[in-house]
């Protein structure tokens, strides 16, 4: 009987050890994970669908949507714009090819293929970065359907393997006139890139464009998606074995859109490819020579149709904070992400590091030509980085020793598109459509002629200089901006700020979609 208690306590003490050593482990263990994930972000929940919906965005988001189908050139499929129609209809024709899809650039008539690919690269991201919360506010079909427009265009415009149709029609020509584009009877030639004539910067922002535009439809239209995929590689090979730039190959680009470089569209539609297809290939494409060529890791610089660096590192960061260890175990994949932040630490105002390049107000602010590109540009890719942060559960980033959050990325951002949407010291809107006040004199030749009226080339330009508001609302155009002291001259002969441009609309989509609401992004596109 002694000998059994004796054993009976000896058993009853052992299993108190051991329930107060699994108690010291797990004590251990919340410090240890505590101190091991300083940069964890414990106390902010990932976003799971998406939450409450911010209507001011909404709104903006629905309206700048529609400036797509204000631009769509071709026979019109469910025009929801009543003072266009049907137009450029022969684009294309001569060369046995139908280029009549597609969006005149701006407020002319020019398709201009390499900032026209940068609007499709753009509205893709965005889908796939935010389509869940372009959904949750009826956005997403329209979303869509203008890439698809584009997309469209481009498979055409690649009629074989080693040539790229990037131009419809002739600028100064085209220049010379004032009417709609319904109305059009002058020549409309096409240029092309080809192994003679190489653009690798067109070419590969092209490949981008589909690229990304394939893992939009992959889950819709499977075949169609395929289709851009082998388009998109096809361009790929062509421009990086014929490497020159487009502008040099054809000069006239260079007083439109000249481009200063083609290895940022080389990288940018690497990465576009390696998310697509996951071959590994084009990893090693992005992190090898070509990367250490072209990269510019650690040099932040601002994002726009010419300069895709930006968006590369943001894109590629996305490998770093969701890729397998296999994707992200190499130096120069936490190089794309190192200089993503200090790209980031480039663009908030509060950083130490912050670029002194903006209005007194706070707008970034770059060039007078066109001056609500950057801070569109920058506020889409903050937001984007932002979430990546968020959904990683990544706490912070640190700028020389200064900490800022996802919120504080995001803050900036809203900071961006509240300034065009109102908040600013001209108290308007700079989205045509959008508030009480924005610009009644864009400079858009469609807007400005009434749509019963037929005007031969030279037969409009009274309407360029009325003194009328324009007769139509080319709802959903974002013009060009203010100047740096923050005035806006509302002329239609202003076309240094009146202008607007489609690229500049796809950003401020991908801007709305991802302040619309809050979700957590995907980790994979695939």
């Amino acid at each position: 009987m002694g000998k059994s208690g004796k054993c009976g306590g000896c058993c009853g003490w052992l299993l108190v050890l051991i329930v107060l050593a699994v108690i010291a482990f797990a004590i251990w263990m919340v410090i240890h994970e505590k101190y091991r994930s300083s940069d964890k972000d414990s106390a902010a929940p990932v976003p799971g669908s998406p939450g409450a919906i911010n209507q001011k965005y909404s709104d903006a988001l629905k309206i700048a949507l529609q400036f797509f189908d204000v631009q769509k050139s071709g026979k019109l499929v469910d025009n929801k714009i009543k003072w266009r129609g049907d137009s450029a209809l022969n684009d294309g024709k001569d060369a046995k090819v139908d280029l009549s899809k597609g969006l005149y650039d701006a407020g002319d008539h020019m398709k201009f293929g390499f900032p026209m690919a940068f609007t499709a690269s753009i509205l893709s991201w965005s889908i796939l970065e935010y389509g869940d919360q372009m959904q949750a506010v009826g956005q997403l079909e329209s979303a869509q359907n203008s890439l698809r427009w584009i997309t469209d265009y481009l498979v055409n415009a690649h009629a074989s393997d080693d040539m790229l149709y990037v131009q419809v029609g002739d600028p100064t020509a085209d220049h010379k006139c004032w009417n709609r584009p319904e109305d059009m009877t002058e020549k409309r030639p096409i240029l092309q890139v080809n192994t003679s004539a190489p653009g690798s910067d067109v070419a590969a922002e092209t490949a981008a464009a589909l690229a990304s535009a394939s893992l939009v439809f992959k889950s819709g239209d499977s075949t169609y998606s395929s289709s851009l995929l082998k388009h998109a590689q096809q361009l790929f090979t062509f421009a990086d074995k014929n490497r020159g730039a487009y502008s040099e190959s054809i000069p006239d680009v260079q007083t439109y859109y000249n481009s200063t470089s083609y290895g940022d569209e080389l990288l940018w539609a690497a990465g576009w490819l390696y998310h697509a297809t996951r071959n590994a290939t084009y990893m090693v494409y992005v992190t090898g020579k070509n990367g250490k060529s072209f990269a510019k890791w650690g040099n932040p610089t601002w994002f726009s149709w010419d300069d895709k660096l930006p968006g590369v590192h943001v894109l590629l960061s996305r490998v770093g904070f969701f890729g397998s260890e296999d994707d992200t175990d190499t130096d120069n994949v936490k190089n794309y992400r190192k200089t993503a932040e200090a790209i980031m630490c480039n663009i908030l105002p509060k950083s130490p590091k912050a670029s002194d390049s903006r209005t007194e107000s706070g707008l970034i602010w770059i060039s007078e030509w066109n001056s609500l590109q950057q801070p569109m540009a920058s506020a889409l890719l903050t937001v984007i980085f932002s979430d990546y942060m968020l959904s990683s559960r990544t706490a912070k980033i640190t700028c020389d020793g200064d900490s800022f959050s996802p919120l504080d990325l995001r803050q900036f951002a809203m900071s961006q598109a509240n300034y065009v949407l109102g908040n600013n010291p001209m108290k308007m809107s700079y989205l045509v459509g959008y508030g009480d006040k924005f610009p009644q004199y864009v400079h858009h030749r469609g807007a400005s002629i009434p749509a019963d009226q037929k005007p031969t080339c030279s037969g409009g330009w009274k309407w360029l200089d009325s003194k009328e508001a324009n007769p139509n609302v080319a709802v959903g155009a974002l013009v060009g901006g203010p100047f740096l002291n923050e005035t806006y001259v509302d002329s239609r002969n202003n076309s240094m700020q009146a202008e607007p441009s489609t690229y500049n609309s796809a950003l401020l989509v991908g801007l709305l979609s991802g302040l619309v609401t809050t979700s957590s992004v995907v980790r994979s596109f695939t």
